[in-house]
């Protein structure tokens, strides 16, 4: 009971500090959009720069956190001994990819289309190398149960990140896109420091046999991972390369990913549900019930996400204030960009049917797939619809994935969803939505007033139907037994 007690903590801390942080680093995106026009480019260049590292971090990583967590639990060598080895590798790789690439970095630069501002793809390559090196330590601290240092330092940098750029953009009135990437420089510095008494229990002790087991194990994790991160962002890459217009690239690609900033409030809000539902599952793998239980969490997991949607989509032009007036056009993304959300949430869910049967290689299948459709759309519909394409594409790929692995994993651990009940929340969800959308009200505030009333609607469709007043904690002492 202990270990599960201390377990839950655990996990609490994690999740809150993910969540909490994904919540506060949401405030960069009001500071870059108020800050820096669409039509300067800015936010463009900062996305598909981000982009860039997210994808680098992956391959120079290569699946060594899950190998490390895996060597370090099997028991058959030393932790501190495969956490060495595990860091030399990963530094190794970091630091010779970091050397070569400053070696060659105005031709590089200029590739990109960075030739008059080489320092900025500079400082982020020094960005990729530190972030990945420590990507080890915060697997050590894991490894070692110390959440709260995990987690600390997770925070200290999104904290310092923000007050640094609402200091430059906000108070000091600057718009110098570099500065985003000196920030970052200095916040990764920052946790470096914090990361030293981590980095003083490495021992030089390289070991051929343990590095190739361990590269062994890590590489299938590595293309997964690769995959799973050209779903997230590789239409941010993809784009600049292949619209057009390439002075207006980046100008497209900065409307279109602040706009998609909104549409990500739904992966903040079944963050939240995601954290506790992994857990949870493993948990109930042995029960008799298990699989109805999956289906229960299934239905909730939907009704959940759709009431996020509608909220969002309800009050669009509340929260379009939170980017500049000048990225607007942009929103209209934001309805297709929340379904994929949803899709993908959905596919995560299922996932859990291949994990159950040690049969993991089909998650591979299904994200590979999920990637080449969305590359594929990407490719071939950026000449000409823009960043509509990229959303559709996203919506596409990760529509797919869910699908293969719904009817797959019926054949492999067929579960019982209550496909009637969760096809009734969705056509009552598309029909709110179309209510909303195509009934015209001037006045903000009676618009504002009917879309509350049909969010009303849906939550009191929730309650007669599947969630009691009388079941829900604190509402029940008011509800008479």
């Amino acid at each position: 009971m202990a270990e599960l007690k201390s377990l839950a903590k655990d996990t609490a801390i994690y999740g809150a500090s993910s969540i909490i942080g994904k919540f506060l680093n949401y405030f960069l995106v009001p500071i870059y959009t108020f800050s820096l026009p669409a039509a300067s480019g800015g936010y463009g260049v900062i996305t598909k720069m981000y982009a860039i590292v997210a994808l680098l971090l992956v391959v120079l990583t290569f699946g060594m956190e899950t190998g490390f967590f895996r060597f370090a639990n099997k028991g058959d060598d030393d932790p501190k001994k495969v956490y060495s080895v595990s860091l030399l590798m990963v530094g190794g790789v970091s630091l010779i990819f970091l050397l070569l690439c400053l070696v060659f970095l105005n031709p590089i630069a200029g590739l990109m289309g960075y030739g008059e501002h080489p320092w900025y793809l500079g400082m982020m390559l020094i960005v990729l190398a530190m972030d990945a090196i420590q990507a080890i330590p915060f697997a050590y601290l894991r490894y070692k149960k110390r959440p709260i240092k995990f987690a600390g330092l997770k925070l200290l940098f999104i904290f310092v990140s923000i007050l640094l750029n609402i200091l430059y953009f906000v108070v000091m009135k600057g718009d110098d896109v570099g500065v985003a990437f000196l920030i970052n420089l200095i916040c990764s510095f920052v946790v470096m420091l914090g990361l030293i008494p981590e980095f003083r229990e490495f021992r030089y002790c390289p070991d051929r046999l343990l590095m190739k087991r361990m590269l062994y194990y890590s590489f299938p994790i590595l293309i997964l991972g690769v995959a799973g991160i050209v779903n997230q962002v590789g239409d941010k890459i993809i784009f600049p390369f292949v619209y057009p217009n390439k002075v207006e690239a980046d100008v497209q690609l900065g409307i279109y990913s602040a706009a998609t900033k909104i549409a990500m409030i739904m992966a903040m809000i079944t963050q939240a549900f995601r954290f506790a539902y992994e857990p949870f599952v493993f948990g109930k793998s042995k029960d008799k019930d298990n699989k109805q239980i999956y289906a229960q969490a299934m239905k909730f997991f939907i009704i959940f996400t759709l009431l996020a949607f509608l909220a969002v989509m309800f009050y669009l032009d509340i929260l379009r204030h939170i980017i500049g007036r000048d990225y607007w056009p942009g929103l209209r993304v934001v309805p297709i960009v929340m379904a994929a959300e949803i899709f993908m949430g959905i596919y995560f869910n299922l996932s859990f049917w291949y994990k159950l049967i040690d049969e993991t290689r089909w998650g591979a299948y299904f994200s590979l797939i999920g990637c080449v459709i969305l590359v594929t759309m990407n490719l071939l519909l950026i000449p000409k619809y823009s960043y509509m394409a990229c959303a559709w594409a996203g919506f596409c790929g990760y529509g797919v994935a869910m699908l293969l692995s719904y009817f797959v994993g019926q054949k492999k651990y067929p579960i019982q969803y209550d496909l009637k009940a969760i096809g009734a929340y969705i056509l009552l969800a598309a029909v709110l939505y179309v209510a909303a959308e195509y009934v015209s009200i001037d006045n903000i505030y009676f618009r504002m007033a009917y879309r509350t009333l049909l969010l009303f609607l849906f939550i009191a469709y929730t309650v007669k139907k599947d969630l009691p007043l009388r079941q829900i904690p604190f509402l029940n002492r008011l509800v008479k037994r």
